[in-house]
């Protein structure tokens, strides 16, 4: 039977404390790796599974799963239309299954941005037993997650922002995981169009990332782009830090910031690293603006407390407002962040830490 709900009977306790899957995909030797994947994992169980959207929608109604995985692409209704769909009727939390053609890649930055808490690659080759690990860690999370499926379009600051030298110029810090596509989106649109430059860290494979800075670039009206080797940053420009075995770090010459690819730091978890970046920047702290968003894990704590330190103005997204409360937590429970703000918030405070940078170079104190 190609699409089943599995049955555990009298394993009640399992299913009371263990994180319930259904595993959709129309590849049956997909469905059959995933599973093994989650059955290695103790927090997870696979109670079900479809290769249509069709049965997707009987067997989620029958096992009422903690999390879904998804394939993007499907005969019939695709994956980012049941998504769309299932984020209207019944939200939950999803982890997409997509390929790493160009198409997929777009189509996964729509479905994060339309209620998918993570997206995962297929594997072109056998993954090892990291790979695994890490599926179940990012799936385990989104079962743990916070679902934001109500958004309002934010829009461009109005307020007057002043024109300061490069010299004078301050700098905006962004580090992201799990939740952060959609968190990004809602948040940079609140940013004044002609405001400092923003350089982000955002958790993601190579091919998102791309698709993520296009889509970016189309919808805002900063110049957005993935961040490039000694690009000078300048005013009403935003910068990705690409994902190719690289971190991206922060350098001043003459008062101009730049941006610089270096080697990957054997020690560091993720590449690129939100604590690198910050950690980059800890000798120009007052001028910095930094801000840690929603993800898992804890990347970027330690740099923002080393910027807080040095005089940066920090921001952390609370727990409310987050898919996943683990860096913005990380930070805050160390002491990193001086303002925890909702989502909504992010971009006004953003705002108003730059006006009082302004205020601070001109003598005047802007509470």
């Amino acid at each position: 039977m190609q699409d089943q709900i599995l049955d555990f009977g009298a394993d009640m306790l399992h299913r009371s404390t263990r994180k319930r899957v259904v595993i959709v995909d129309d590849s049956r030797s997909i469905r059959r790796w995933l599973r093994m994947v989650f059955e290695e994992d103790p927090r997870l169980v696979v109670v079900g599974e479809a290769g249509c959207a069709l049965t997707a929608r009987q067997v989620i109604k029958d096992t009422d799963p903690n999390v879904v995985t998804l394939d993007i692409e499907m005969p019939g209704m695709n994956g980012l239309e049941f998504l769309k769909k299932l984020m209207a009727l019944r939200p939950m939390p999803v982890v997409m299954i997509s390929g790493t053609t160009k198409r997929n890649s777009n189509a996964a930055i729509t479905a994060l941005t339309s209620g998918a808490v993570d997206c995962i690659l297929k594997p072109t080759s056998a993954p090892d037993a990291t790979t695994h690990r890490d599926i179940c860690r990012r799936v385990f999370a989104a079962a743990c997650s916070t679902i934001h499926v109500d958004l309002a379009p934010a829009r461009p600051s109005s307020a007057h922002v002043a024109q300061p030298s490069d010299q004078q110029m301050p700098l905006i810090l962004i580090g992201a995981s799990t939740g952060g596509v959609a968190a990004l989106e809602h948040m940079l649109a609140a940013l004044h169009t002609a405001g400092p430059p923003v350089v982000i860290v955002q958790h993601m494979p190579g091919p998102f990332l791309v698709s993520f800075s296009n889509r970016l670039n189309k919808t805002l009206l900063q110049d957005v782009a993935v961040a490039q080797e000694g690009e000078a940053l300048q005013a009403g420009q935003v910068r990705l830090a690409p994902a190719q075995g690289q971190h991206t770090e922060i350098r001043r010459h003459d008062g101009r910031w730049s941006c610089a690819l270096v080697s990957r730091d054997p020690g560091s978890e993720h590449c690129p690293s939100v604590g690198v970046l910050f950690s980059s920047a800890q000798k120009h702290s007052p001028d910095i603006i930094a801000v840690i968003l929603t993800g898992l894990g804890r990347d970027g704590a330690d740099g923002l407390l080393q910027l807080h330190q040095g005089g940066a103005q920090t921001i952390g997204q609370d727990e409310k407002s987050c898919v996943v409360y683990g860096m913005p937590r990380a930070a805050f429970e160390m002491g990193a962040v001086r303002q925890q703000l909702p989502l909504d918030k992010i971009g006004d405070g953003i705002n108003h830490a730059v006006r009082r940078h302004a205020g601070a170079q001109n003598g005047q104190i802007i509470q």
